[in-house]
């Protein structure tokens, strides 16, 4: 096993623990894969949306936050228990409050208890994460898949509802399902703006073994 950059930091305690993925990374074109853990530390209240964050944190930066501008995302997060229903409704993202509220009672959160949420490119993580983040191209969130389906022969679903796509299908809904994908959303194309062309997918840290595994295995497109 390779230690990761900084193992020795005190800051990362379970750096025993982190592995390298290379075929997983191989699959962005663009920037690094994102870490994002649940933590017990002191973190900052950031004016930039959870979405900008991991965007950032793809091409380098890292960041410790208890707390962020998006509403929608204060929910998803578990930051806040104020919906955003009144808020997609005056948006003019749903037809009438009845279907605003159903909308938003569909969404995944996080509900783990924790104080801060550390987002940091896979290269600065030395030890465990909770979620892996990722921008990919259709073929290349295809092989995502299909490494999935070479373990388990199952299906991945596809459940978004155009909003909430980063912090909802790619975090909440990957800590409880341990993989999702996502068409992206108005908020997260707007704000950090990934490429049209490209499909966030997350991954919990417990399948990105079998992930990478399955990637090494599984034939090339074009074979």
């Amino acid at each position: 096993m390779k230690l990761c950059r900084d193992s020795n930091n005190p800051d990362y305690p379970n750096h025993q623990d982190c592995q390298n993925y290379p075929n997983i990374e191989a699959l962005m074109d663009e920037g690094e894969p994102v870490c994002i853990s649940l933590c017990n530390d002191k973190g900052k209240t950031s004016d930039l949306l959870y979405c900008e964050l991991v965007h950032k944190a793809r091409n380098g930066e890292s960041f410790l936050i208890e707390d962020q501008r998006c509403r929608p995302g204060k929910f998803i997060l578990g930051i806040s228990e104020d919906s955003p229903a009144d808020y997609y409704l005056k948006s003019n993202r749903y037809k009438d409050e009845k279907t605003a509220k159903k909308a938003v009672d569909s969404l995944p959160r996080i509900e783990q208890e924790y104080r801060s949420l550390k987002i940091e490119p896979l290269g600065k993580n030395a030890g465990k994460f909770d979620v892996l983040l990722l921008y990919l191209k259709p073929e290349s969130a295809m092989k995502i898949i299909q490494a999935y389906a070479f373990h388990f022969g199952e299906r991945i679903t596809s459940r978004s509802i155009g909003a909430t796509s980063i912090c909802g299908d790619c975090t909440a809904r990957v800590l409880k399902e341990g993989i999702g994908i996502s068409y992206g959303c108005k908020g997260s194309r707007k704000h950090s703006g990934y490429a049209n062309e490209e499909v966030p997918i997350g991954i919990a840290y417990s399948m990105l073994q079998e992930i990478e595994e399955g990637l090494k295995n599984i034939p090339a497109t074009f074979d």
